[in-house]
């Protein structure tokens, strides 16, 4: 954030026509008595259920309080969080972090949390995962405390596999890609399918096909391409997978959403999705593969098999409180509550990815999620998809556009890897 934005003043927000927009459209809502306005994505509001399984009626009794969300999609959601947290005052209580944002400016417009949890601790703070909680520990200070984790695995329709004569799932990088050039093909309904489907504006599809060569974008101590060869490794594997068409010839224009629903439909054999997704991937409402699309942890290359564990990505949210918020003793009580072990098991129930490593042994969540032991497995060595940098919007922006390039085959593979090095280097901390 630019020291611009931190000067940002409600009336400077406002006067843009998108700021009015956005204002005018989800402005916090004011009922009689005490309301707590929580700035989030849909789908945090979700989880926490509504009507008779609403998970949060003990606290709204409790605390004579309603709780008001405006949510957006992630990026627009961050952005408007760090401008409300830019303000003199804020009406929302409490906004809901992706652990890949908070630099130390950003991290110094909300509160450090430690002081609240010495004086009014959260239950068995020490059962939620510790990875989690060192994402949203800033210059030695928590300023979040996670509320969810979405974990890649590979999923793949059992049903397709079985119809190209593939017996069992990959378990190696160089086994996926075989699979997915056998599953490229016409299924008995009739239905062309395509091996495997990635959206192309998210940077945790090159990421995962990276360090599954013992590589990355940029690593936890902020180098950038840590291992070229890797990178050019990764990318090559998914430009071949194009060329064979494999991917989705649409793939420039292919969206998260499009891997739930080609899955669902039997268009595709693979995609990488967050754990969580599987019960969508297989509601028999929605899905023609009910039962069929399961997950297994995505694999990495032969080439570092029994060296090093493949690195899943995760991407973790966490709930924080802006320092101008009004009432921060209600909005901790919010926070100390959903970070319950009643209510994040709720929550795992109702498809959030659990924070406490205890939820994963819960036998309800085993018996209704099939993958708990898997997506446990695979969060024991996930890590985001790049660290927190001033300028990380910006650098994933160009990495993308480089790599969709490659994987186009509108530019060779290492030439793409150069630019990914050149054009993002400027953009490093110092």
């Amino acid at each position: 954030m630019s020291n611009t934005e931190a000067k940002l003043t409600r009336r400077a927000f406002v006067a843009g026509s998108a700021g009015v927009a956005a204002t005018l459209a989800v402005a916090p809502a004011f009922a009689a008595g005490k309301t707590l306005n929580v700035l989030s994505h849909k789908v945090h509001q979700t989880v926490l259920g509504s009507g008779d399984g609403d998970l949060m009626a003990s606290w709204r009794k409790a605390n004579d309080a309603e709780v008001a969300f405006t949510t957006f999609d992630s990026n627009p959601l961050q952005d408007r969080l760090f401008r409300e947290a830019s303000l003199k005052e804020t009406e929302y209580g409490v906004g809901y972090l992706i652990d890949n944002r908070p630099t130390s400016q950003i991290a110094a417009l909300f509160e450090p949390l430690g002081p609240y949890q010495d004086k009014d601790a959260i239950e068995d703070f020490g059962d939620i995962a510790p990875g989690l909680v060192q994402g949203m520990t800033v210059d030695g200070k928590l300023i979040g405390i996670p509320v969810r984790h979405a974990t890649q695995g590979l999923f793949y329709n059992e049903a397709l596999l079985e119809e190209a004569g593939i017996s069992a799932p990959p378990t190696t990088l160089e086994e996926l890609i075989e699979q997915a050039k056998k599953t490229t093909f016409t299924s008995k309904a009739g239905t062309p399918v395509t091996g495997m489907v990635l959206a192309s504006d998210l940077a945790v599809f090159p990421v995962m096909f990276a360090r599954a060569y013992g590589g990355d974008f940029i690593s936890p101590d902020l180098k950038l391409v840590p291992n070229r060869e890797a990178l050019e490794q990764g990318l090559g594997a998914l430009r071949g997978m194009f060329e064979a068409g494999s991917l989705p010839r649409s793939y420039a224009t292919t969206k998260n959403d499009d891997q739930v629903t080609w899955l669902q439909q039997g268009r595709a054999a693979f995609t990488v999705l967050p754990f969580a997704r599987g019960a969508q991937l297989n509601n028999a409402e929605q899905s023609k593969f009910p039962g069929k699309i399961k997950a297994v942890p995505f694999p990495g290359s032969k080439a570092i098999q029994g060296k090093m564990p493949m690195a899943s990505v995760v991407e973790a949210w966490a709930m924080s409180i802006p320092k101008n918020a009004k009432d921060k003793a209600l909005a901790w009580s919010f926070i100390k509550e959903v970070s319950s072990k009643r209510v994040t098991l709720g929550m795992a129930l109702n498809g959030n990815g659990p924070v406490r490593v205890s939820t994963y042994a819960d036998e309800k969540l085993k018996a209704g999620n099939a993958l708990a032991a898997v997506e446990a497995k695979v969060l024991a060595t996930a890590r985001g998809a790049f660290p927190p940098f001033p300028e990380a919007a910006r650098a994933q922006a160009t990495f993308l556009e480089e790599v969709q390039l490659a994987v186009l085959g509108r530019k060779p593979v290492k030439d793409a890897v150069s630019a990914i090095i050149e054009r993002v280097k400027p953009m490093m901390p110092a």
